[in-house]
């Protein structure tokens, strides 16, 4: 079911070329364009080819800066020739060729067409007269076929094709239409996930999978729309000699464009298709118990969307390399100078943009080495937050103040990961001096784990809570350490919701959070001489 676009846009290209006629097969669907090589000049010989009714009956050569004023006035001698011989039904053809001269001409039925140069002779590789003789051969069979096709009989053979063809057009259109309009109405479900692959990451790949593909399908429908009408279109104006020459002129200036868009839409389409690629390989990479551990797996999910974007990210930029590389084949400019010039421009600037150069390989070994990804929490510096974003050249992180912080990845010398794969809350908890000491460290390690057996809480701790003892002898009184281990970026929430448990199972024993105290040491004399001068002042 996926691929059946793909059948629908190769048959409506199929049938649509491979009805051609003969006579349309002539149509030149390579026009040679002028390229901008600075060895080219104007003294070059070229061919150009001479038309009638749309058709290449011979071609001329000539210098490049006069070869066009050479050929108009052949092709509008051959049009008046050829209209009078096509109006008159009993018209006889008469072609000779005069030799007596020092260029052999060619005439028609009395009427001066053209003279046979050397450069013609040379593009044969014929003597003159021989060349000659091989124009007057091919116009004498040409316009013969062409007088043939303005007959009543062939114009109705021709009328009852181009009625066949309009309804096989409109038949296909309708085809593709229905399909595209019933793929939006029914599309493709992805497979329910197994219990093992029911993660809220896995799903999200496999929903950008499924919208890549749908992307994709619809994109080609339109391609297939545009080749069923623009194709059929031009193969009924090849059908009739009075509006084939409309087809060359469509085709000729409709070439660049067409084929800069055939290029871009299929490379739309390879990087779409890259895209789903890749998502599809990620989930079915995450999903794989047999080669990560649970761990390992878990840590893989963190990062997914960090090398699933800087994965995409590269592939649009060889997909565009190769769709500019295809244009400028098509165009026949050759590829070795252009490539050769690249490589200069990128050794240029190279050398201009260093930074952005130690940028990309940072990044690039931040993102292989798993130093850090998307969603983690890190401090870079005085700098701290939640990566936001993530690539080869900068990372961008979101602090507790809202304030998006961007860092060149050039800059990261050490980072410190707050995230990766597991987390501590590091809690250091006053009692004060008179506490009894045994009764509130048992107290905080019941409190914790109490927390630790709550349904809640069980999935954010991982291991159980410790009590590691007076830490220190503080200002405020007694410090005692707990240390509880928990899912990345839980710390936070654990801490806070185990403070909360704590305050009031001490306010429930009496054990009072002690606050700043400073002791004053006053001296016997201090003392005496203040209690005089308090006697003096009464008297």
């Amino acid at each position: 079911m996926r691929f059946q676009f793909l059948a629908v846009a190769l048959s409506s290209t199929v049938i649509t070329i491979g009805a051609m006629p003969p006579v349309t097969a002539q149509i030149p669907f390579s026009v040679q364009l002028p390229t901008n090589r600075s060895s080219e000049s104007d003294n070059r010989v070229v061919p150009r080819w001479v038309y009638l009714d749309g058709r290449r009956l011979f071609q001329i050569a000539g210098r490049k800066e006069n070869i066009s004023e050479r050929l108009q006035p052949i092709e509008r001698n051959l049009t008046e020739i050829s209209q009078d011989y096509f109006q008159d039904r009993n018209a006889k053809l008469e072609i000779k060729v005069n030799d007596s001269g020092s260029s052999p001409t060619i005439s028609i039925n009395g009427l001066y067409l053209m003279t046979v140069t050397s450069d013609d002779a040379n593009l044969r590789q014929a003597s003159p007269s021989d060349a000659a003789n091989l124009i007057a051969q091919s116009l004498a069979d040409e316009l013969k076929e062409a007088r043939q096709e303005r007959q009543p009989q062939y114009l109705i053979r021709q009328g009852a094709i181009a009625g066949a063809t309009g309804l096989g057009m409109i038949a296909l259109s309708w085809g593709v239409y229905n399909w595209q309009r019933r793929s939006k109405r029914y599309p493709l479900q992805p497979p329910p996930p197994s219990s093992a692959e029911a993660r809220p990451i896995t799903t999200q790949l496999t929903q950008q999978q499924h919208q890549h593909f749908q992307e994709v399908k619809r994109r080609l429908s339109q391609l297939a729309q545009a080749t069923i009408w623009g194709g059929g279109t031009c193969f009924i104006l090849g059908l009739f000699p009075y509006t084939r020459f409309l087809q060359v002129v469509i085709i000729s200036a409709a070439r660049i464009p067409l084929t800069l868009g055939v290029v871009v839409l299929g490379t739309y389409v390879a990087v779409r298709l890259s895209y789903a690629l890749i998502d599809r390989f990620t989930t079915a990479f995450i999903n794989s118990s047999t080669l990560l551990t649970p761990e390992t797996s878990e840590r893989l999910q963190l990062r997914v969307s960090t090398i699933s974007g800087v994965s995409k990210g590269i592939v649009t930029i060889v997909w565009a390399g190769v769709g500019i590389l295809l244009f400028l084949a098509t165009l026949s400019i050759e590829l070795a100078p252009v490539l050769a010039g690249a490589g200069l421009i990128g050794v240029a600037l190279s050398l201009a943009s260093q930074n952005l150069i130690k940028d990309a390989i940072n990044g690039f070994l931040i993102i292989v080495e798993d130093q850090y990804a998307l969603g983690d929490v890190i401090a870079v510096g005085d700098v701290g937050g939640l990566v936001e974003n993530l690539n080869l050249r900068m990372t961008q992180l979101r602090d507790a103040e809202g304030r998006l912080i961007t860092i060149p990845n050039s800059e990261i010398k050490i980072v410190a990961n707050l995230s990766s794969r597991w987390s501590r809350a590091d809690l250091t908890i006053p009692v004060a001096y008179h506490t009894d000491i045994d009764h509130a460290m048992k107290l905080i390690e019941t409190v914790a784990l109490d927390m630790d057996q709550d349904p809640k809480w069980q999935n954010p701790i991982l291991e159980t809570p410790q009590v590691l003892g007076i830490e220190n002898f503080g200002e405020r009184g007694l410090i005692i350490r707990v240390w509880i281990k928990t899912q990345p970026l839980k710390q936070w929430d654990v801490a806070r919701e185990y403070r909360r448990r704590l305050k009031i199972a001490f306010d429930q024993a009496g054990i009072s959070i002690p606050v700043p105290q400073q002791a004053i040491w006053v001296n016997d004399f201090q003392l005496h001489k203040s209690a005089l001068d308090g006697n003096s002042s009464q008297s």
